[in-house]
Formats: C-alpha cells, sequence, structure tokens
C-alpha cells in the first residue's frame, strides 16, 4: 500500500515545484495532485503553456523514483442554473483528466453535485460525459461523498449531502461503468454529516471502494487534519480497511495541518506525517495478518 499525500496547502504556500520537491524528500511514495486552483481564471494550469508546467513537475517527481497516483479535479463541478459557469468548469475538468494522464496518476476525484430533484440523473449524465476522455487519457475517475450545509436556529449546521451514506454513495457508483469509475471515500466528511467512517469502508466493500482522502476533524468543521489530532476512530477505521481487504493507496488529505506552522518548519511536519501514515498503514497490514 502506497503512502500518498496532496500538493494543495505546501503549493499555496511554496509554488508546485518545492511542494513536490519537499514531499519526495520526506519519504512518500506517491502523490496527490491538487487542481483546485483551476477553477480561478488566472490559474497556470489554465493557460496555453500548461503541458510545459506538467513535464517539469513530473520530471521532478521521477528524479525521486516517486510516482502521481492521485489528482483532484477542480469544483464544484456543476453549479445549479449557471450554464456559463458549468460549460467553463467542464473544460477544465477534461483538462485535468489529460493533465492526470500526463502524470500517470491513476485516478482523478470529481465531485458529484447537489442539483435538487433530479440530481441523479444530471450527475450520472455528467460523469458519462466524461467518460470518453477518461478513457481516452488512462485515468478512473472517483466520486467522493459530500457534505452540505443549512441554517438551523441560526446555527450553520453540517448535513448530509450527495453520496454522503452508504446506500446513495453506491446508488451512484453501481450506475457507471467500474472500468472507468471508483468510489473515493472521504473519511472526514463521513464524521461531518453523522456516517461511521468504519461502517462506509464496509459497505462499499472492496470492490467499490478505489480510493481514500485521509483526515481527522472534530465532527463541527471540515478541518482536514493529521489522523489522531482530533476525534475520529482510527482504530476502528483501519480494522475496517483490513477487512475488505482495501488494495488502493493510503491518501492523506490533511494537509491543512500545516497551515499553522511557518515555511521554515514544514519539512518537518511533512515528515512527521509521513511517519504517522507508515505507522497506520502497518497497522492495516496487521490486522489482515490477524484475520
Amino acid at each position: 500500500m502506497k503512502l500518498v499525500t496532496q500538493t494543495e496547502v505546501l503549493a499555496e504556500r511554496l509554488g508546485d515545484e518545492k511542494a513536490i520537491r519537499l514531499i519526495c524528500e520526506s519519504g512518500f511514495d506517491g502523490i496527490d495532485f491538487s487542481m483546485f486552483r483551476m477553477s480561478e481564471d488566472d490559474d497556470l494550469l489554465n493557460a496555453s503553456g500548461y503541458k510545459n508546467l506538467v513535464r517539469e513537475i513530473k520530471k521532478i517527481a521521477e528524479s525521486y523514483s516517486v510516482t502521481f497516483e492521485q489528482s483532484h479535479a477542480p469544483f464544484p463541478s456543476i453549479r445549479k442554473d449557471d450554464s456559463e459557469y458549468n460549460a467553463k468548469t467542464f473544460e477544465r475538468i477534461k483538462r485535468a483528466l489529460e493533465i492526470a494522464g500526463m502524470l500517470d496518476a491513476k485516478i482523478c476525484v470529481i465531485h458529484p453535485s447537489a442539483l435538487g430533484s433530479d440530481q441523479f440523473e444530471r450527475n450520472i449524465e455528467f460523469y458519462q460525459k466524461l467518460e470518453p476522455y477518461a478513457k481516452n487519457y488512462g485515468v478512473k475517475i472517483a466520486l467522493e461523498n459530500m457534505w452540505g450545509g443549512e441554517e438551523v436556529d441560526g446555527v450553520w449546521r453540517k448535513v448530509r449531502n450527495i453520496c454522503s451514506d452508504t446506500e446513495d454513495f453506491n446508488r451512484y457508483v453501481d450506475a457507471l461503468n467500474p472500468e472507468h469509475f471508483t468510489a473515493c471515500l472521504d473519511l472526514g466528511h463521513c464524521g461531518l454529516v453523522g456516517e461511521d467512517a468504519a461502517e462506509m469502508i464496509r459497505g462499499l466493500g472492496h470492490d467499490r471502494l478505489g480510493a481514500l482522502h485521509i483526515h481527522d476533524n472534530d465532527f463541527i468543521d471540515d478541518s482536514h487534519v493529521l489522523p489522531y489530532t482530533s476525534k475520529m476512530d482510527w482504530k476502528s477505521i483501519l480494522k475496517a480497511l483490513a477487512d475488505i481487504d482495501y488494495k488502493g493507496n493510503f491518501t492523506y488529505e490533511a494537509d491543512a495541518f500545516l497551515r499553522p506552522f511557518p515555511d521554515s518548519m514544514l519539512p518537518a511536519c511533512e515528515r512527521f506525517m509521513h511517519e504517522v501514515g507508515r505507522k497506520m498503514i502497518e497497522e492495516i497490514e496487521s490486522n489482515k495478518i490477524k484475520k
């Protein structure tokens, strides 16, 4: 099982090239390349010279014998009643798939969208339109479990949303071609909407669950911090991954943990994240042996 972490926070602070070097030098096996910033018009990946940038960052990882394993497209994927945004974003998501293919990243996470009463049909249609591009670039699209928000008695609360429970998530994944689609379970999102992450792992099972976003929170804020620093039950989560014989990567989306630290401390923080991840993978493997 490869230990992988995303580029997002480090890239914000240091730029993509330095972020990738630091991830590699910290001992990670793989990289999850974040393309969230493609939602901004001036992002370099939206410019005409994007291929040169992608080639350069791939060379950096290759120089350390580290691979790009996963990626994340910009979001939201679709906005209700905003055809101009949707058309522009669809083209950017197509480019994100192309970039993932250039990097040899096997998976690209593309969020489903909450769209009202016809959201199942609209999301499935959206993903099916992307399928030929995924096939062409050799990338599998991963759907993610989402959370929503609503005001209750003057307080903004996290609530269930699209794919946020096992039954709904399975319904979406099962409606799509498993050759080109899989599930990415965001473990932190489970806790935000009152779902048991370990039970969702078991409910998705070995065949559907192809990727993870691993991070911790207090069941209130989507804080994306390091496991064991908040309230998630990691013992039960790691056992569930062993129980289904999970075959994907161990992919952190926990880099908000880095935000309070000055740049001079980021190498030490990355090494600590790496150390924690290795111990967690060891526990998964140990649980498999005990079965």
